[in-house]
C-alpha cells in the first residue's frame, strides 16, 4: 500500500469515478490507475469500488471506511510537510487567503501591508470568491485561511473566530427625502426602491430576516456582489443602498450620504477560520494573529489540532 494509491481513491471519489479525469489529476495514465486499483484490491482481498462492467460505479461498503481513512492519512502527511515547512524555511512561501470582495477591499489592505512588512519573501495570494466557494477552497487546503461574514461560522470542519463586528448602513443621493427625517424605520425604507447584495452575501440574509420579521414586503430592484456596484446605482438614482457600512468612504463617495442603520438591522459579524484538523504555516499564524488581536501564535497553532476549539 502506497500514498499514490490512497490519492485514486479520493481522487476517484472527487471525479464521479472517471478513471480519464483521475488520471489527468495526478498526471499518470489511466492503465497505471487501473492497475494501481487491482494491486491495493488484491493486498487487501476486499473490492473497494463497484463495477458495471469494467467501470468504477461508487464505493463498496468496505471502500467508504477506506475512503475516510486515506483522507485522514493524506491530511497527517500535509501536516507533516507543513511542519517542515515552518522548521526549514519560516519567512518565505506562500499564504493563500480566500474571502469576499467586501473583505479585501474594505477591511484587509492594512493588514495585508503590515503582513508584507514582516514577510516581504512570502507571496500573499488573495482569492476573492462567493462564500460557498470559499468553504470549499479552505475545506480542499487551497486556501490557508478564510475570512467572510456568512457560511463559514456553521460549518463543523473549521475554527472560526470573530474577526470584527459591523452593522449595515444606507446610502442615498443628497438632497433625497430620507435626509429631512429625524428618525426613520424600516417601513420609511420600504418606501423605495432598494439595491443590496445578492443573496449570500455580505450579511444580506440578516436584511432580509429583518424585514421579514416586521411583516414588511421590499422592492429589491437590483441586486450587486459589492458595495462599490451599489453605491454607483444609488448615485444614478435607481433606488437607495443597503450595504456594509465600512464600505461608504467620506472622501470618495462625495455625492452620496450614509445613513447609521445600527437602530434598524442586528450586528454582523466577520470571521476568520481555518480547518481544525490542518497544521498552519508558521507565517500563516501570524497573519491570523494580527486579525485576531487577542490570540498569539501559539494558540492559533493549537486551535488547529485541539479538541477544545471543535465545535
Amino acid at each position: 500500500m502506497n500514498l499514490q494509491q490512497l490519492k485514486i481513491i479520493i481522487e476517484a471519489e472527487k471525479n464521479n469515478f472517471n478513471l480519464t479525469q483521475v488520471a489527468r489529476a495526478l498526471f499518470t495514465s489511466q492503465s497505471g490507475i487501473s492497475k494501481a486499483i487491482k494491486e491495493l484490491e488484491e493486498e487487501l482481498s476486499f473490492e473497494i469500488f463497484n463495477r458495471r462492467g469494467k467501470r468504477l460505479c461508487g464505493l463498496t461498503e468496505a471502500g467508504k471506511s477506506v475512503f475516510q481513512y486515506a483522507l485522514k492519512i493524506l491530511e497527517n502527511v500535509h501536516n507533516i510537510k507543513e511542519v517542515k515547512e515552518q522548521f526549514s524555511s519560516k519567512d518565505s512561501g506562500q499564504l493563500v487567503l480566500a474571502t469576499t470582495h467586501t473583505q479585501a477591499r474594505y477591511s484587509l489592505p492594512e493588514l495585508i501591508m503590515s503582513f508584507r512588512d514582516l514577510y516581504p519573501d512570502v507571496q500573499f495570494v488573495l482569492h476573492q470568491a462567493s462564500p460557498p466557494e470559499i468553504s470549499s477552497m479552505l475545506d480542499s487546503g487551497e486556501a490557508d485561511l478564510a475570512i467572510a461574514t456568512e457560511s463559514l461560522k456553521k460549518d463543523i470542519r473549521f475554527a472560526t473566530f470573530p474577526f470584527y463586528h459591523w452593522y449595515h448602513g444606507i446610502v442615498v443621493p443628497k438632497n433625497h427625502p430620507l435626509l429631512r427625517k429625524k428618525v426613520f424605520g424600516l417601513n420609511d425604507l420600504s418606501n423605495y426602491p432598494l439595491i443590496t447584495y445578492h443573496k449570500g452575501f455580505t450579511g444580506r440574509s440578516k436584511i432580509d430576516e429583518t424585514f421579514k420579521k416586521n411583516n414588511i414586503t421590499t422592492n429589491v430592484v437590483l441586486e450587486a456582489l459589492d458595495a462599490d456596484v451599489i453605491k454607483a446605482y444609488v448615485t444614478l438614482n435607481l433606488g437607495i443602498g443597503i450595504i456594509a457600512s465600512m464600505a461608504y468612504d467620506n472622501d470618495l463617495d462625495t455625492n452620496l450620504i450614509l445613513l447609521d442603520g445600527s437602530n434598524i438591522f442586528p450586528q454582523n459579524t466577520t470571521v476568520l477560520a481555518f480547518r481544525k484538523d490542518r497544521v498552519l504555516k508558521g507565517f500563516a499564524a501570524k497573519f491570523a494573529s494580527l486579525c485576531l488581536r487577542n490570540m498569539s501564535i501559539d494558540e492559533i497553532q493549537k486551535a488547529t489540532l485541539s479538541e477544545k476549539f471543535k465545535k
